[in-house]
């Protein structure tokens, strides 16, 4: 191992602010400056002093209209149960079989089931949403 190609490490560690002269940081006002709000304890991450009309919370837009309350996950397609009498008991109702079928749609994620007829026992194999 020749030390002369060893690769050059320019990354040093950060600064501890307060911990004495030598540290670079130290002494008297540790890289605050002089007096004030922002020379004493710790305040909010987005202060800009009393300017509140000028600040950065007021310059950006409310988060108004159609969109505000709008879930992002798909919405579950509804199957009528009048849609599965037909249904043979040996295969199971899966997401697959009902796009193979044509009673949902390609690309559904969830599947909803409603309707007052009742079904003879079958097996369901689908995910559903949650009520």
């Amino acid at each position: 191992m020749n030390l002369s190609r060893l690769p050059k490490t320019t990354s040093r560690p950060k600064k501890r602010v307060g911990r004495g002269y030598g540290s670079g940081k130290g002494g008297h006002t540790s890289g605050r400056g002089n007096k004030g709000q922002k020379a004493r304890g710790s305040i909010p991450l987005l202060f800009e002093g009393t300017k509140m009309k000028k600040s950065l919370v007021k310059r950006l837009p409310f988060q108004r209209g159609k969109g505000k309350n709008k879930t992002t996950s798909p919405k579950p397609q509804i199957v009528q149960r009048s849609q599965l009498l037909d249904w043979p008991k040996t295969t199971p109702v899966t997401l697959e079989n009902l796009i193979k079928r044509k009673i949902v749609k390609p690309g559904t994620v969830r599947v909803k089931v409603i309707g007052k007829i009742d079904l003879p026992p079958l097996t369901f194999k689908v995910p559903t949403s949650k009520v």
